[in-house]
């Protein structure tokens, strides 16, 4: 009673922040957890004729039939190797990027830099794609222009399975690495000066600064980060990837998200859809814990 008391209390004395807060508790509410309640699909040979209550159920047939599949492998190789591609090329280096940033002293060009690099990432992915389109055709810029440098003729590299997986990291990369580096550059700006000045007169250099003072400075910074981009490996987005694949090259392209697209959007097979989602959501669940104690158990930072 103490605590309901104590709840309403601090409501009526923060009126204005919990008001601030509702929008945020509704999204939430709204879109990411009443939706789970559809995960029961998963379980159903499900009909949108008969809905949710008069579709049979089929306990586990949805999942043994994705881990019997013959795109089983191929899928979850392809979202591997695409996720750690990202995560050892496209995590890393917005981190050291900030902090080559963090070197530079002219504010002009730091910030001419900066809006250059930001920029990208508000592209459309429709337009990024066709961008990418564009530049890949056998008459484009690195197709045409760069295969025909190197190899002595042109080729349209979205038709050879091969060149996805670098088209897709080195693209990730040019989008999102002035964005990614923003929440490390505003690290950077809150560390003391003061500790910069003592090393200094200890006679430590910039490099020396920069491994003694701005890594760990920033260290608990990118192990959060670090565990919130475990717990999205798996979830190689669908958009851009629908956008650029064609039959060619499924056998690089296609991912668990551009799999749970097809059977679900144009096979109308929405039971077996929703339970290759539910096994991408639970994996990913499973990887972000493993994460978070790791990141407990060797350092001192943890998400939860």
């Amino acid at each position: 009673m103490k605590k309901k008391k104590g709840l309403l209390h601090d409501i009526k004395i923060n009126k204005a922040y919990y008001l601030m807060l509702l929008p945020v508790l509704i999204y939430f509410i709204v879109f990411s957890y009443i939706p789970m309640g559809g995960l029961v699909i998963a379980f159903q040979n499900f009909r949108p004729a008969s809905g949710i209550l008069g579709s049979s159920f089929v306990g586990l047939k949805n999942f043994i039939d994705f881990f019997n599949s013959v795109y089983f492998g191929r899928v979850l190789r392809n979202t591997v190797i695409i996720s750690l591609l990202s995560l050892l090329i496209c995590f890393p280096l917005p981190i050291i990027f900030a902090l080559l940033l963090n070197e530079v002293r002219r504010l002009r060009f730091k910030k001419a830099v900066q809006t250059i690099t930001y920029m990208p990432y508000f592209i459309s992915l429709v337009v990024l794609a066709g961008i990418i389109i564009d530049f890949t055709s056998s008459d484009g810029i690195l197709g045409g222009t760069l295969m025909t440098a190197l190899t002595g003729e042109s080729k349209n590299l979205l038709a050879d399975p091969q060149y996805f997986r670098a088209i897709m990291t080195v693209s990730e990369l040019w989008q999102g690495l002035g964005y990614s580096s923003i929440i490390y550059v505003a690290t950077l700006s809150a560390v003391d000066q003061q500790l910069y000045e003592a090393a200094a007169i200890d006679g430590a250099n910039r490099w020396q600064q920069t491994i003694h003072i701005t890594i760990p400075e920033i260290s608990s910074t990118i192990i959060i980060m670090l565990i919130l981009k475990c717990g999205t490996m798996l979830a190689v987005g669908a958009e851009k990837i629908i956008l650029l694949y064609n039959a060619n090259i499924y056998e690089t392209a296609d991912v668990i998200s551009t799999f749970v697209y097809r059977k679900g959007l144009q096979e109308f097979n929405y039971g077996y859809s929703t339970a290759v989602g539910m096994f991408n959501s639970v994996i990913n669940f499973v990887l972000i814990v493993v994460a978070n104690k790791l990141a407990k158990k060797f350092s001192d930072t943890n998400l939860f």
